[in-house]
């Protein structure tokens, strides 16, 4: 299939102890120059061609399945690459919000965009752009089928030494970082205050903290391996919780209202508390990988790394996540003026009469304050006064206006039928019971 492979693969034909030894673990450079060139003959002539990128991919797995010691080189390729790299940002950073705010993360876009920073050649960051140097590359890697990337990782089965100390070392260190800093960030005002009516509100974001460095601390003084597993079981129930109050603050947030601060700090709690995941697996010792996770994972960097310096993109993504809870917010608002039962027409009902009596009075106040004889300045004042009255009275007396009906209740049917909600499916159940109700 390759030329370069196959010419590994002659090379390891006569073997004298049935094994072939094409690359040695401690050649981190033949490795990365191994990997380049292999990415290089799964990379299609143009990013958006799938199908191509997908027939190359299938082509190296059926190669990888008749020659094991194919499989053999690019085993010992990537171990070396973990195993003389600095793994630790790529743990803690890529792919995760670096700053907490929407102003700081776009001044560091500003500057990077100019001066891009600097690598270390033993990043394993460094590492990834050297094999995915193009900037286009995340759109095949993303659209490959992931069965094809599960078959991939299956067939290769690397199992991580774990008594290496260094990498060990890394490893931990990376979940202790991940965790202080969900520790931290459980604590900002902005998701603190959405849960101060809950009893222990951020009892799951220091719990998992105090279990992260219970478990650090017994591992450095020889702890036992039964000890070890409980642990770290107990460390992922503590992170279950923690996405369970992340998922009641959205919810909460649909009855109060949202912030760019809050969606910011929200999103990056999540990454955080899934880069912990994948560390757990890795760190529990039971031979069993969550495959699916680390392809998310491993595409989300690749991603990450192609568009790291992208402003246009971190723009769409911040303001997207923002225009999205503002329709989610306006969307439950509309359901004020959705009737189910005879008992909500008939109050739906009483509430636009009462909404329609006080924009009467707002009207006639106009045409009586349209006759006073006053400069423009105050003339638009007192009319911005009597309009801003008149919807602080519907307010107080809950009544409607009916001519808000249409902008309301068109966020309320987009809103049921919102792909997220099933995986990236429209809920077009939900849709059509919501137009009937609306009928």
């Amino acid at each position: 299939m390759m030329k370069l492979l196959q010419r590994k693969k002659n090379k390891a034909a006569r073997p004298d102890n049935g094994g072939a030894i094409v690359l040695s673990i401690d050649s981190s450079s033949r490795g990365l120059e191994f990997l380049i060139e292999l990415v290089k003959k799964i990379r299609p002539s143009d990013a958006g061609n799938i199908k191509e990128a997908e027939l190359k991919f299938q082509a190296m797995l059926y190669q990888l399945q008749q020659d094991r010691s194919l499989i053999f080189s690019l085993r010992r390729s990537l171990l070396s690459q973990f195993q003389h790299s600095e793994i630790l940002t790529a743990l803690t950073a890529s792919g995760i919000v670096s700053s907490r705010g929407f102003v700081q993360e776009l001044i560091i876009k500003l500057q990077h965009k100019m001066l891009p920073a600097f690598q270390k050649p033993n990043d394993f960051l460094y590492v990834l752009n050297r094999i995915f140097y193009l900037k286009t590359d995340y759109k095949w890697v993303g659209g490959i089928n992931k069965e094809l990337w599960k078959n991939f990782f299956e067939l290769l089965g690397i199992q991580i030494n774990l008594t290496d100390p260094r990498l060990t070392g890394q490893l931990q260190q990376a979940l202790q970082i991940l965790s202080y800093r969900a520790a931290t960030t459980g604590l900002e005002k902005e998701i603190a205050s959405r849960l101060e009516t809950a009893s222990n509100a951020t009892y799951p974001f220091l719990e998992q903290n105090r279990l992260v460095s219970l478990y650090l601390e017994r591992y450095s003084h020889g702890q036992q391996v039964g000890e070890r597993k409980l642990l770290i079981n107990n460390i992922g129930e503590a992170l279950y919780n923690c996405l369970q109050s992340i998922q009641w603050i959205k919810e909460q947030r649909k009855e109060h209202g949202t912030s760019l601060a809050q969606t910011f700090l929200l999103v990056r709690l999540e990454q955080e508390i899934e880069r912990m995941f994948i560390i757990l697996d890795v760190l529990d010792s039971d031979q069993q990988f969550n495959t699916e996770r680390f392809i998310q994972y491993f595409s989300t960097v690749i991603r990450n790394e192609n568009r790291k310096n992208s402003l246009g993109e971190f723009l769409s993504d911040s303001l997207g996540m923002l225009a999205y809870q503002i329709a989610e917010h306006k969307g439950r608002k509309g359901e004020a003026y959705i009737s189910v039962t005879r008992r909500d027409y008939i109050r739906l009902f009483r509430s636009a009469m009462g909404g329609g009596l006080i924009i009467s009075f707002i009207t006639i106040f106009k045409n009586l304050l349209g006759k006073i004889p006053v400069a423009p300045f105050w003339s638009g004042l007192f009319y911005s006064i009597n309009y801003s009255l008149g919807f602080v009275l519907m307010d107080q007396t809950r009544t409607t206006l009916a001519t808000k009906q249409p902008a309301y209740t068109a966020s309320a049917l987009a809103g049921s039928l919102d792909s997220s909600k099933l995986k990236g499916k429209p809920d077009l159940h939900n849709l059509a019971i919501a137009v009937a109700r609306v009928a």
